[in-house]
């Protein structure tokens, strides 16, 4: 894919870390279809790719992502039953390539992510914001729901600070993500770089198999009870692991006092 609205880098200026910018400041990053379209083969291109083991998403400009752009939601206003239901499945589909991606995510949010921006920022494993960053969930002034991005937002505020914010669709600022947890880190925004990469750094430090599966580990076990089937379940996954060859090599170089071998690749 000719990548027109994101940028993509594989390798970049971190070892095994991958980056994918939104770069239509122009636009304060708003997405259409085709930024949609872009965004789900990057996130499929990253999650494929055995060299990298983390990826950051950033964004150029000042607005980390202002939602959807005018345009498409101006073509929207025409569209079929149909044309509705697919368009909105596109954007789903993009948000749980991001969920799912089988390498961790890190998203540097430097400027305001406002309604499906902020889907972006949930989507993700770990969220890193600038100090000015402001968020919004602006839906409803527009007579319309958050419903796509629903499943993300509601995971990483609660369900009590999405109640809120869904039906009031007030903006509130990078301490008060903090406070809900939608954001896991606030700094300066001369050191979101610096701290971000911190993150990436150590993310890649890490065995790509366990990192993986810990990932998974969180998604399948968020919401489960905790009984017989569960205990199984968790014990199944550490014996896997333990017999695994990164996990045999950990523990053997833990022991021996020496870097484990991935770190050398």
């Amino acid at each position: 894919m000719d990548f027109q609205r994101i940028t993509l880098a594989l390798t970049g200026d971190i070892p095994h870390v991958a980056r994918i910018t939104l770069s239509r400041p122009e636009v304060r990053n708003a997405f259409d279809d085709s930024t949609i379209a872009e965004l789900t083969h990057a996130f499929t291109l990253a999650g494929q790719a055995e060299q990298v083991r983390a990826v950051v998403l950033d964004a150029q400009g000042s607005a980390f992502c202002a939602g959807a752009d005018l345009n498409w939601m101006k073509r929207m206003a025409g569209y079929s039953d149909a044309e509705n239901r697919a368009d909105a499945l596109a954007l789903a589909t993009m948000l749980n390539t991001i969920y799912t991606c089988p390498k961790p995510v890190v998203a540097q949010v430097q400027g305001d992510a406002y309604a499906g921006g902020m889907g972006l920022v949930a989507a993700c494993d770990i969220v890193v914001a600038a100090e000015g960053a402001q968020f919004c969930l602006s839906e409803a002034r527009l007579g319309l729901i958050p419903a796509t991005i629903a499943p993300y937002v509601i995971r990483a505020m609660g369900e009590q600070a999405a109640r809120r914010y869904f039906i009031t669709a007030e903006r509130f600022d990078a301490q008060q993500a903090l406070r809900i947890g939608l954001a896991h880190e606030v700094t300066a925004a001369a050191t979101l770089a610096a701290s971000v990469a911190s993150i990436a750094q150590a993310l890649a430090a890490n065995s790509p198999n366990a990192v993986k599966e810990c990932k998974r580990l969180v998604m399948d076990l968020a919401s489960r009870p905790i009984d017989a089937a569960l205990m199984a379940d968790t014990a199944e996954r550490i014996a896997r692991i333990r017999a695994s060859a990164e996990g045999r090599e950990g523990v053997s170089s833990f022991l021996e006092k020496r870097k484990p071998a991935w770190l050398a690749q």
